[in-house]
């Protein structure tokens, strides 16, 4: 049987831009994590982003991950074949503008080489344990200014 990670993952902007906060929750076999972060002035689309890559750097060796997110634009970057069009582009999209987020964009794709990851899309605020706990974790990032990284 083969083990991976499931990686639920959300951010939150209040304003966007404004503060910003992201949560994601960890499940491997019977270990449970959960982890946030917060920035002062940033966007929803970095906070949606930092959630994958928190999760993702804090493993401790490559592994299969699911990444279950509510963030279209997060999953069909590499489900849609985006993030290899950008790269290919020069970091433009196919109307010739910048791609924004490219640093996050850019540790992801590292990250991507590191794990085995697929993909699954979640509609948010609509029931889900574990993404209804990762929004309460990034709108708690940007209420207490601070994340957390706590078993549970």
């Amino acid at each position: 049987m083969t083990s991976h990670v499931t990686l639920y993952t959300d951010g939150a902007c209040s304003g966007n831009p404004g503060p910003g906060g992201w949560g994601c929750v960890l499940l491997f076999r019977e270990h449970k994590r959960r982890i946030s972060g917060y920035e002062i002035q940033t966007t929803n689309n970095k906070m949606e982003l930092l959630g994958v890559i928190k999760g993702l750097e804090s493993l401790l060796r490559p592994m299969p991950v699911l990444i279950i997110t509510d963030s279209q634009y997060v999953k069909n970057a590499f489900t849609e074949g985006w993030l290899e069009n950008w790269q290919k582009n020069g970091w433009k999209t196919k109307n010739g503008k910048p791609v924004k987020n490219q640093d996050e964009w850019l540790a992801l794709s590292l990250l991507q080489r590191k794990h085995t990851l697929s993909w699954q899309w979640v509609k948010g605020h609509s029931g889900d344990r574990y993404n209804e706990m990762c929004d309460e974790l990034a709108r708690n990032a940007i209420t207490n200014k601070k994340g957390i990284d706590e078993k549970f």
